[in-house]
């Protein structure tokens, strides 16, 4: 067989343009449209792209960016005084810092000094609380991400083994809470992990996300299993490149995400969905409305 491709930034331009209409209904009826601050500490490279499409896709949304281009000098307190003017301001609904930031800020302390309400990113400890308790409001925005794809081309999780290989805060633990909430018998591998070509092969759902290209061949692919390919690497070419070898993958799994097109457009969608539900919480949208918004993404 041939693998169907799942296209991420099919499924991301459709969720974006649900997130546009929606914004302006609340416009309609007299509210501002939801503010995100995004933060960025220093000129790496690839963290300043992030940025540069998080902030062309709130425009394409209709979500007001306020934008933070910080010296890579600033100091831990003088980025937490920031953060906590912007948990104060009414017209910031999200707050975002692009990770990495440099070895002189503590990454925790500047995740745990934004207002929960306002952490559309995910990362707070109050967020992943919620979620592990199957009250989730907020949502990391990868692996919801990734649970909206498989909503999208119709693969229900429940009573399947989903196997994830990567157990950063970032992806791999809130993903496997999100495949919990949605029924799936769930196993996380990680750099211990024993015989990972065993785990690999038992696999309905298999979703890499290490960072390191090829860590996964192939041909450990089980026939028919859907694969989310989370990894972003370079070859020595330049090229960008997935944590799959999606070439001979492709021939086994059923459905497979590529990379660049994948799950990376899913992240900056999902990362304006939670921007639209900060707002709508945190103003007079009708009861109808914040339904429409928020708990449409609770599949639990």
């Amino acid at each position: 067989m041939t693998a169907n491709i799942i296209d991420g930034k099919k499924i991301a331009q459709e969720t974006i343009s649900e997130i546009k209409n929606s914004i302006a209904v609340n416009i309609e009826e007299g509210l501002s449209p939801p503010g995100l601050a995004v933060i960025i500490v220093g000129d790496n490279p690839a963290s300043s792209i992030y940025v540069r499409n998080k902030r062309t896709a709130c425009k394409e949304a209709g979500i007001k960016s306020y934008d933070h281009d910080l010296p890579k000098n600033i100091s831990e307190k003088e980025l937490i005084e920031l953060i906590q003017a912007l948990n104060t301001n009414p017209n910031i609904h999200g707050i975002l810092v692009q990770l990495p930031l440099p070895d002189h800020i503590n990454e925790t302390k500047i995740i745990e000094s934004i207002e929960p309400i306002k952490d559309v990113d995910g990362f707070h400890p109050y967020t992943i609380g919620r979620l592990m308790q199957r009250i989730p409001v907020l949502r990391p925005c990868t692996s919801i991400g990734v649970i909206t794809m498989l909503d999208s081309i119709g693969v229900n999780p429940m009573g399947k083994h989903a196997v994830i290989v990567g157990a950063s805060n970032l992806v791999g633990r809130p993903l496997a809470l999100e495949l919990l909430l949605k029924g799936a018998t769930t196993t996380v591998c990680h750099k211990f992990t024993k015989d990972l070509e065993s785990f690999v092969n038992q696999a309905d759902i298999l979703a890499v996300a290490v960072g390191k290209a090829g860590i996964i061949p192939g041909h450990w692919v089980k026939n028919g299993a859907v694969v989310f390919d989370i990894g972003i690497n370079r070859d020595k070419n330049g090229k960008v490149t997935g944590d799959v070898d999606f070439e001979v993958a492709k021939e086994k799994a059923s459905w497979i995400s590529p990379v660049p097109g994948g799950v990376g457009p899913m992240t900056v969608a999902m990362l304006l969905k939670n921007t639209l539900i900060a707002s709508n919480m945190n103003t007079s949208v009708s009861k109808k409305e914040r339904k429409i918004s928020s708990d449409k993404w609770i599949n639990i």
